[in-house]
C-alpha cells in the first residue's frame, strides 16, 4: 500500500457509496417484480414496459455518456458534481417507485410504474458512470484500482445482503410491513451512505491524451475500435439477463419450501463465499490473472446451475446444499464482473489516443441496467406457464388468502429460478473466450496513458500484439 495514491478516507467513502448504490439496485432487481406481482398488475404488460424502458436506456445512457465527457465544471472535477446530484435523486426515485396507490385502477398503476421506473433509471445513470470513473481519477496504480473495486464489490454485495435480508423480513408473512414503508427505510440508508464521497472524494489523475468532443459517428467508431469493450459487455449482458432467479426467489421459497423467509437463509448461504472472496480478492489477483479467474468462475456457475435444476427440489437440505455449491463460482463472478471497464478504458486510450471513458462507463451503466431485463424475462416465462394473478400487499396477506398456483406454473417458476441462469452463463462464455486482455499488459497501457512510461518501452514488454484485435 506504500504506492497507493489515494487516502483511506477516500477509499472508505467510495466503498460507502457502492454500499448505498447497491441497496438501491437491490430494491429494484430483488423486489420490484415481487411488488408489482403483489399489486395485481398484468405480468405480460409489466414485462413489455420493462423491455421498452431498457430500450430507452440505450438513448438515455448514450446521451449522458457524451455529456459526461464534454461538460466541464468550474471546479475541474468530472465525477464528483454528478455524484452529489445522484445522492439525492436515487433515494427520492426509490421511494416514488414503491408508492403506487392501492386505490388506483390498473391503468393508473401502470402509468405510475412507467413514470417512476424511468425516473429511477435516469437517477441511477447519474451515479454509475461517475463512481467508476472516480476510481480511475484517484489513482493510476492498477493494483490499487483492483483493490478498491474488488473491495467496492464486497461492500456492494453487503448492501445487497442487508437490503435483501431486511426487506424480506419486513414484508414476510411473519411481519407483513407494506412495501411502501420498507422502501422509505431503505431510501434513508441509501442517502446516509452516499453522502461521504462528496466530501472525501478526490480527482487527481490527469491523462496525457485529450478528452475529445465527438459525434455519434465518432462514438460508434470508438466502440468498433475497442473490441474488448464489446466482447466483455456482450457476455456480461447475456449472463446478466439470464439471472431470472432474483426476480422470483421469494416465490420459490414460499411455494416450494413453505415460507418466504427461506429466501433469507439462501441469501446468507450466497453471501458467505461472496464476502470471503471479496475480502481476499486483492491478494488473489496478485497471483492469478483477473480475467482467467473470472472465466472459470462462469464455467463453474453453469455446472452448478444444472445440478440445482435436476436435484434441488428433492428437499430443503438438498436445495440449500446446491445453492451453496453454486454460490462459490457466483462469488468469484460477482466480485470481479464490474472491474474490467477501467481495463478496456486503458486499452481504448492506448490504441486510439482518445480518452472516451464517459462512453465506456456509459456502456457499463447501460449493460448493468440491461441486466434488469432478467425481470421481464422471468415474467414472460411465468406468463407462458399460466401463472395466476395475485392481489396482496404482502406475503402475510398471501398466506391468509391461501393463494395457490398450478403444477404447470410451479414448473415454470422452478425453471426460471434454476436452469435459465445456467443457460445464459453458458452462452456468455462464447464472447468471453475471445477476451485477451491481461493485468500485466493493462498496467503498461495505463502507465503510457498517464505519461509515466514511453510507448516503445511498453511495446517491448507487452505480452501480445493487440493491433489485430482492433476490429
Amino acid at each position: 500500500m506504500n504506492n497507493y495514491q489515494s487516502t483511506r478516507p477516500e477509499r472508505f467513502s467510495i466503498w460507502s457509496y457502492f454500499f448505498g448504490q447497491s441497496m438501491a439496485n437491490s430494491m429494484l432487481s430483488g423486489f420490484l417484480t415481487t411488488y408489482l406481482m403483489l399489486v395485481g398488475l398484468d405480468l405480460g404488460q409489466v414485462a413489455i414496459v420493462m423491455v421498452l424502458v431498457k430500450l430507452w436506456d440505450a438513448v438515455n445512457d448514450t446521451i449522458f455518456g457524451i455529456l459526461f465527457d464534454t461538460i466541464h465544471f468550474k471546479s475541474g472535477h468530472q465525477s464528483l458534481p454528478w455524484l452529489r446530484i445522484s445522492m439525492f435523486a436515487i433515494p427520492i426515485a426509490t421511494i416514488i417507485l414503491f408508492q403506487i396507490p392501492g386505490a388506483m385502477g390498473s391503468a393508473g398503476k401502470m402509468l405510475w410504474f412507467v413514470l417512476a421506473y424511468i425516473l429511477w433509471d435516469a437517477s441511477y445513470t447519474l451515479s454509475d458512470i461517475p463512481i467508476y470513473n472516480l476510481v480511475t481519477r484517484m489513482t493510476v496504480n492498477l493494483d490499487e484500482r483492483n483493490t478498491v473495486l474488488s473491495s467496492g464489490r464486497m461492500l456492494a454485495l453487503a448492501g445487497t445482503f442487508v437490503t435483501s435480508q431486511m426487506v424480506t423480513f419486513l414484508i414476510s408473512e411473519n411481519v407483513g410491513l407494506p412495501f411502501s414503508q420498507a422502501a422509505l427505510l431503505v431510501a434513508l440508508i441509501i442517502l446516509i451512505t452516499m453522502v461521504p464521497v462528496s466530501f472525501a472524494g478526490r480527482e487527481r489523475v490527469k491523462t496525457v491524451t485529450t478528452t475529445q468532443k465527438y459525434s455519434l459517428a465518432g462514438m460508434w467508431h470508438y466502440l468498433r475500435q475497442n473490441v474488448y469493450l464489446r466482447r466483455y459487455y456482450i457476455g456480461f449482458i447475456i449472463s446478466g439477463v439470464s439471472l431470472t432467479y432474483a426476480a422470483v426467489d421469494l416465490f420459490v421459497s414460499y411455494y416450494f419450501f413453505g415460507s418466504a423467509l427461506v429466501s433469507s437463509l439462501t441469501l446468507v448461504i450466497i453471501a458467505i463465499p461472496m464476502l470471503i472472496f471479496a475480502s481476499m480478492m486483492g491478494r488473489i489477483l496478485k497471483r492469478v490473472d483477473k480475467f482467467r479467474l473470472f472465466f472459470w468462475g462462469n464455467v463453474g456457475f453453469v455446472g452448478a446451475s444444472v445440478l440445482l435444476y435436476l436435484f434441488g427440489r428433492a428437499s430443503l437440505p438438498m436445495y440449500l446444499a446446491l445453492v451453496a455449491v453454486r454460490a462459490i463460482p457466483m462469488a468469484i463472478v460477482f466480485t470481479l464482473n464490474l472491474t474490467f471497464t477501467p481495463d478496456v478504458v486503458e486499452f481504448g486510450t492506448y490504441t486510439s489516443g482518445v480518452d472516451a471513458r464517459g462512453i465506456a462507463f456509459a456502456i457499463q451503466s447501460y449493460a448493468g441496467k440491461l441486466t434488469a431485463l432478467a425481470q421481464p424475462l422471468g415474467l414472460f416465462i411465468l406468463a407462458a406457464f399460466h401463472w395466476s394473478p395475485i392481489h396482496a400487499s404482502s406475503f402475510a396477506v398471501l398466506a391468509h388468502q391461501h393463494i395457490t398456483q398450478s403444477s404447470v406454473a410451479l414448473q415454470g417458476l422452478w425453471l426460471t429460478a434454476t436452469l435459465i441462469p445456467g443457460i445464459g452463463y453458458a452462452l456468455a462464455l462464447i464472447p468471453y473466450s475471445r477476451y485477451h486482455l491481461n493485468d500485466h499488459d493493462v498496467q503498461l497501457m495505463a502507465d503510457v496513458n498517464a505519461g509515466k512510461l514511453d510507448r516503445a518501452t511498453a511495446e517491448a514488454q507487452i505480452s501480445r500484439h493487440y493491433g489485430g484485435d482492433r476490429t
